[in-house]
């Protein structure tokens, strides 16, 4: 999938295949049940985005919400971008040893984990990560 045009998650969704929708769907589900009090969800930069809202931080480099997390389906793959993995040692080195732990292969840039289905992921070690860091301790780190 190239960039999304969608304005809403449902019109995401909508515009999925039926298996990166399923895929997608599974982490979302993850995401959602375990995302700490604060953060939004919405799309930005073409994707599923999890965000402090503006009204809570202003002061963001571009003018757009602080995105903690995201999710998108690519063209090759799915991806979920974890920005407290990419910012934070002791979160990026529990969510390393989580998959090694669960015999999972990661696939990973900077913040940016790509995976073929759900079952590539070890959504247990997904959650425990999105809920890792509150927003206030999130934005904190920003500044």
């Amino acid at each position: 999938m190239v960039m999304s045009k969608a304005k809403t998650v449902t019109e995401y969704l909508s515009e999925l295949p039926a298996d990166r929708r399923k895929t997608i769907s599974a982490v979302r589900a993850v995401v959602r049940k375990r995302l700490p009090k604060g953060y939004k969800e919405n799309i930005g930069y073409g994707m599923i985005c999890y965000t402090v809202p503006l009204a809570t931080y202003p002061d963001t480099y571009n003018g757009q919400p602080l995105c903690y997390a995201a999710l998108a389906a690519q063209k090759q793959y799915c991806a979920i971008y974890l920005m407290n993995v990419y910012g934070d040692t002791p979160t990026a080195k529990a969510f390393r040893e989580g998959f090694k732990k669960a015999g999972k292969k990661l696939d990973m840039g900077k913040s940016c984990v790509r995976f073929k289905t759900a079952d590539d992921l070890p959504l247990d070690v997904i959650a425990e990560t999105i809920a890792a860091t509150p927003m206030a301790s999130y934005v904190a780190a920003y500044k």
